[in-house]
């Protein structure tokens, strides 16, 4: 019977695909990409480690070829996928319908080498339902060469990138950094930022706001009462917080500033006034809904809505897609099949009713620059949607959330338009002074609520449309109005809102920067690579990310300017439509224009001379501690407060003092008098007397991993390090004495000999606490105390008991959070050696620099939870146990084999 291999990327695709096709068909998964350029030295091929560029792994002087090899965790697979293949007469290759899947599939052709009678197709789908599948096996099509190009060329680039960038950070910031061709410019976007915030000088003023009451009868129902703000004063405007710049300077002279001193003036000039409405300004009013979700706009909204990361949020949709419940969830199309559009319409009709349902089908345009309308929107698979309760009953709470979300939103999308009225009310009274005072309100009444019964797209300031809302009374002009309450209130203008994920993904999208399959991923390594820590949902700036982001812009301006970069994104879609060549489109990257190439005066840097001589030729003009020092100020006596980046953390200097910095203090915070407060306090070092075996010194000091005592001081000539201790944890550095100093030094103490064996039994201080130890038996301890107090008796007695696994006696938690959303299994917080951390029973993940255990939320918890996850699974699933080398055997010389190329 004739067998036909059908290859997908994972294994929860190809679970439920081979449920679809039955018999005849052998479904299998590739695990992922399963080929690459060398991660590592050691996967480099012993043929080419002579290469100069085999560090690289593209030979950039023989048209950019590149150098694949399969990782050692895929070789097994691949075996499985040669042997399925010996018994198939066809091969699908069903990879995701874009330039990732389209390139994993010509990896596969290229590894797989299928024989001469096998018929390889392609098949595609964006959808993963019994009708789609048959569809996509009925209509397969070639492998898009221009696809594979496209996405070969963006993997070159980011290598070339990286690997010529990154060197440079090493050598001027700090080890082991990493610079990147879209994470580089999002980082810039967030130090940015953080710059206006540091610079940001708040502005003070007051307003006035009041309580109406309609006089006279009103319709029951209507609100007879409503709020005003004052808006101006002797017919000039009332300054707000809109009206001060980030210097705090006023943008026009003509508005009145309010002290408090005026607004109360007002108030009190306004009790007993009467007030009376000058106009009623009505206008219709009407919002239509949202475009469906593509990638970008779905992480932003799951963001502000279901409060997840980026890398959550896909992670559960790549999770509905693959169990056949949505549509592929990559894409920056917003466009909807004829299908769709009638599973969305009937959706509204049996839920909603006629009335909610337009006359004709809503169509959307794509107005997001460098856009492919590759694909469907994000919506729910099938030509009948299920219901969110149906799909809740069998997928975990927040696969349900995301589901939920992707249907009202595609449902939304065919509804009718929110329409009403809203009315803007001026009403204003004479002071006893005799200035005219003008207050201001606005409302809106909805008459037809249309889509927003469904769903309503949330912004970053929900103050507005909160305002927006509002229902008023009945008003005309001429009305008179009594006031119930005179409110004067101060205020202070803030400074621009950090960055969360959404609004990160929104910003890049905006400048052209990254793609949408590659948002979640830029969130993590920027959060991964040190650069931005979370304060809540907030993106904060490492004071690290400072000089990364200096010594770029001072020295390869190119490589984080939003236009250069976006223009690389518009050659790359270019090299996919094959209006441009990816070979010499390296080329001119990476060397810089070729002989009898027209220069652009303009250009620059690397636009002007390539990568490889940018870096090399600039390396020597990078002034170090320039680039890791970002000035605060000046002190009274003249001396510049900087601070820098060391390698042992953030520190200000003025002079030749200096301080650390706690490393989460937000930069913004770091001011000038915050600076000079840590370099005069004082330095924790204090001397505690002398030791009375040497007569040096003892002194107990603050370290990095926490308060110690030290016998002598640090040799000058690299000898031999003098003794020291950790304190104990009932310990404290200002109340520590001389004797307790040498108590803990004294450890690790020999308690005694064991009689039947004569081997010491020794007691000391370890990572996990108090315990002793003879030979290689060993068991915890109760109290430090017992460190110094328990007998050999003692310790003979609990070595004679059963050893108890550490965990036994812990700590209750610090706070239970509930059922993990993404598994379902329970939360807790628990007090560490380290410090907080939060677990799931078998899953362990400290809090993060900004996070803390009161106001750490479920969803942060399950973020960090599967961040740890995917460290594990990254590293083999447990850390990895050194082998004793195996001996070396003669082999055959190999004929050195030919890298591969893209063409």
């Amino acid at each position: 019977m004739p067998q036909a291999l059908v290859i997908v990327e994972s294994p929860a695709k190809a679970k439920t695909i081979a449920g679809y096709l039955g018999s005849g068909y052998m479904v299998e998964s590739s695990i992922g990409h399963i080929r690459d350029l060398p991660s590592s030295a050691s996967e480099v091929p012993a043929a080419y480690r002579g290469e100069s560029w085999s560090r690289l792994g593209i030979d950039v002087d023989n048209d950019f070829k590149p150098l694949y090899v399969v990782p050692s965790d895929k070789k097994a697979q691949i075996r499985k996928l040669k042997n399925l293949l010996k018994e198939a007469d066809e091969l699908y290759l069903a990879t995701d319908e874009d330039r990732e899947g389209e390139a994993i599939a010509w990896h596969l052709l290229e590894v797989l080498s299928p024989k001469s009678g096998v018929d390889v197709k392609r098949m595609v789908f964006h959808e993963i339902t019994p009708s789609a599948i048959r569809a996509a096996i009925e209509s397969p099509r070639d492998l898009d060469r221009r696809l594979v190009d496209a996405q070969e060329a963006r993997r070159l680039l980011d290598r070339l990138y990286g690997y010529e960038v990154s060197p440079v950070l090493w050598k001027k910031v700090l080890p082991r950094l990493s610079a990147g061709r879209v994470q580089s410019v999002a980082t810039r976007i967030v130090v940015e930022r953080e710059r206006e915030r540091m610079a940001f000088v708040a502005a003070d003023y007051w307003s006035l706001s009041a309580q109406f009451r309609v006089l006279g009868d009103s319709d029951p129902g209507v609100p007879r009462t409503f709020s005003a703000s004052l808006t101006a004063v002797d017919g000039a405007k009332v300054a707000t917080g809109r009206d001060f710049t980030a210097a705090a300077q006023l943008r026009s002279p003509e508005v009145v500033h309010l002290n408090e001193e005026a607004a109360r003036t007002l108030a009190r000039g306004l009790a007993g006034a009467e007030i009376a409405v000058r106009s009623v300004e009505v206008k219709p009013y009407r919002r239509r809904p949202a475009a469906p979700f593509m990638t970008s706009t779905f992480q932003q909204e799951a963001g502000r809505k279901l409060r997840l990361s980026s890398a959550m949020a896909m992670r559960a949709a790549q999770s509905l897609y693959e169990k056949g419940y949505i549509t592929y969830m990559r894409t920056d199309s917003t466009t909807l099949s004829d299908t769709a559009l009638r599973a969305a319409r009937a959706a509204v009709s049996e839920h909603y009713g006629g009335s909610y349902l337009p006359d004709k089908p809503r169509h959307y345009a794509k107005k997001v620059k460098n856009a492919q309308e590759a694909h469907e929107a994000i919506r729910p698979s099938g030509d009948q949607f299920r219901s969110p309760a149906a799909v809740r009953a069998e997928v975990p709470q927040m696969e349900g959330r995301v589901y939920e979300l992707i249907w009202q939103r595609t449902v939304a999308s065919q509804m009718t338009d929110t329409v009403g009225q809203t009315v803007h009310v001026d009403l204003g009274g004479t002071t006893d002074d005799g200035r005219d005072a003008v207050f201001s309100a606005a409302g809106t009444v909805i008459t037809h609520d249309g889509f927003r019964r469904v769903y309503s797209e949330g912004t970053d300031d929900e103050a507005d449309d909160a305002e927006a809302e509002r229902r008023m009374p009945a008003l005309a002009a001429g009305d008179p109005l009594a006031i119930d309450e005179l409110t004067p209130a101060g205020h202070s203008t803030q400074p621009p809102a950090r960055y969360t994920e959404a609004s990160l993904v929104r910003r890049l999208e905006e400048l052209g920067v990254g793609r949408p399959s590659t948002y979640a991923a830029i969130m993590n390594t920027i959060v991964d690579r040190g650069y931005v820590w979370k304060k809540g949902s907030a993106l904060v700036p490492s004071f690290t990310a400072f000089s990364v982001v200096s010594l770029l812009e001072q020295h390869f301006p190119n490589l984080v300017d939003y236009a250069f970069t976006a223009r690389m994104e518009d050659d790359l879609d270019g090299i996919a439509s094959g209006d441009r060549e990816a070979i010499p489109w390296l080329s001119r990257f990476y060397f810089g224009p070729a002989p009898g190439e027209p220069d652009d005066e303009s250009a620059h840097g690397v636009a002007k001379y390539g990568l490889r001589t940018a870096v090399s030729d600039r390396l020597g003009d990078i002034d170090a501690r320039a680039v890791n020092s970002i000035p605060l100020g000046t002190h009274e006596k003249g001396d510049p407060v900087v601070v820098r980046v060391g390698r042992y953390g953030p520190y200000v200097q003025c002079g030749e003092e200096r301080a650390s910095v706690p490393e989460d203090l937000p930069p913004d915070e770091l001011t000038l008098d915050r600076a000079l407060s840590f370099i005069d306090a004082p330095s924790g070092d204090r001397t505690l007397g002398a030791d009375p075996d040497t007569g040096l010194p003892v002194v107990v000091r603050a370290g990095r991993f926490g308060p110690y005592v030290q016998v002598g001081e640090d040799p000058d000539n690299g000898g031999e390090k003098p003794k020291r201790a950790s304190l104990l944890t009932a310990m404290q550095p200002e109340t520590i004495t001389l004797e307790d100093a040498l108590k803990v030094l004294s450890l690790p103490r020999v308690v005694g000999a064991d009689p039947a064996d004569g081997t010491e039994v020794v007691v000391q201080n370890g990572r996990y606490g108090p315990y002793l130890s003879k030979g290689k038996e060993n068991r915890s301890l109760e109290s430090e105390d017992q460190l110094f107090t328990i007998t050999l008796e003692q310790c003979l007695e609990l070595l004679a008991q059963p050893r108890r696994r550490r965990g036994q006696t812990a700590k209750p938690p610090l706070r239970d959070l509930g059922a993990d959303p993404a598994t379902g299994k329970p939360m807790v917080v628990k007090d560490g050696r380290y410090g907080p951390y939060v677990t799931d029973g078998e899953v362990n993940a400290s809090l993060g620099k900004g996070d803390s255990v009161e106001s750490l939320t479920s969803e942060r918890a399950s973020e960090l939870l599967q961040v740890r996850r995917d460290k594990v699974a990254a590293g083999g699933g447990k850390p990895s146990a050194r082998r004793k080398p195996a001996a070396k055997k003669k082999t055959a010389a190999k004929k050195k084999p030919q890298p591969r190329s893209g063409s």
